[in-house]
């Protein structure tokens, strides 16, 4: 029985024509800045997101905490949301590496940042308080797509009180997919944006952060103090390229496939939240622990959480869907 894996779209196999554009990969010491690959993948992103430069990191952890380094001094301030993967699940990185200090606000059910309350949260120039910096953003924010006036309404106040403006684009191209856009008209509106290849795109490893010239040469230093320096990462720089040519548009297929879970399981009298792009949240409260062990036992992985996330990705085929939906049409009998 083959498995389906539903946690996140991490979990992805490279594609043959991924393990092959990795297998040719022309490779130098990218701490050198000699990789030829890895300074192909930075500056086609920056290039397409309308910045000047690009930095390949690891993860998107890094990314996004060489992002904010770059922006913010020590004892600097950003406002984030309080469900943000910058405040919530990368370890607090920003406080702890950064001495920078988070200012979470309550998420809108849309995804947004009320931007009153963003306003309303800047601190008054006053040695008492920390420096407001920077507003960090997430698009898509658990699966929902931010619009455009909204991203624009957020560059005109953040340059109408002087911060800076990150985007954590980990999904940004399931958001520009959506929206039928290219990425740049999402990306125009920030300072600094991170991109994650190893999740709906299907890379392996890997983000890039996209920024200035002189962010981007802060982010490099940084990166090297966080131990973020690859050598002959051109190997995994091609999947990123790979994903970016060759596993964009193929993203509506995963927002079909969310969207025909969601419509399935609403049918069999689930409580579904509204789907936009290729998550899928249901409530499941206190039998989340027995849905997982009753779909493990059929080949299928789950979280255990009583909102549960369900995540398609290029692994998951509409065959797959209907067969998730076998599993929770028995559970519901039983």
């Amino acid at each position: 029985m083959s498995v389906i894996d539903l946690r996140s779209d991490t979990v992805t196999q490279p594609t043959p024509g991924m393990l092959e554009a990795m297998l040719g990969a022309e490779l130098g010491d990218d701490v050198y800045g000699e990789d030829p690959t890895v300074n192909r993948l930075e500056q086609y992103l920056a290039d397409e997101l309308g910045f000047a430069a690009g930095l390949f990191v690891p993860t998107g952890t890094m990314s996004n905490l060489l992002g904010l380094m770059a922006h913010c001094a020590r004892g600097d301030e950003y406002i984030v949301g309080q469900q943000a993967h910058t405040y919530k699940y990368e370890g607090g990185g920003a406080a702890v590496l950064g001495s920078i200090q988070p200012q979470p606000l309550e998420m809108q059910a849309d995804g947004s940042l009320d931007l009153d309350r963003v306003e309303a949260a800047i601190k008054q120039d006053d040695f008492h308080f920390a420096r407001t910096r920077l507003l960090a953003l997430e698009n898509t924010m658990q699966g929902k797509v931010l619009p455009l006036s909204y991203l624009a309404a957020a560059r005109a106040l953040t340059d109408k009180r002087g911060l800076a403006l990150h985007l954590d684009g980990a999904r940004l191209y399931n958001a520009a997919v959506k929206l039928g856009v290219e990425a740049a008209e999402i990306t125009r509106h920030f300072d600094s944006v991170s991109v994650c290849l190893s999740k709906g795109l299907g890379a392996p490893v890997g983000s890039v952060l996209c920024g200035g010239h002189e962010l981007i040469g802060k982010a490099r230093r940084l990166r090297k103090m966080v131990g973020g320096g690859m050598r002959q990462a051109g190997v995994l720089a091609a999947a990123g390229l790979y994903a970016l040519e060759h596993q964009v548009a193929r993203l509506a297929d995963d927002h079909a496939n969310a969207a025909r879970l969601a419509a399935g399981l609403g049918e069999l009298g689930y409580a579904v939240e509204p789907v936009q792009t290729n998550m899928v949240y249901v409530e499941f409260g206190e039998r989340a622990e027995a849905l997982k062990g009753f779909c493990a036992e059929r080949g299928i992985k789950l979280s255990a959480a009583s909102r549960l996330r369900m995540v398609t990705h290029l692994d998951v085929s509409a065959e797959d869907v209907a067969r998730v939906l076998e599993a929770f049409s028995a559970f519901r009998r039983i």
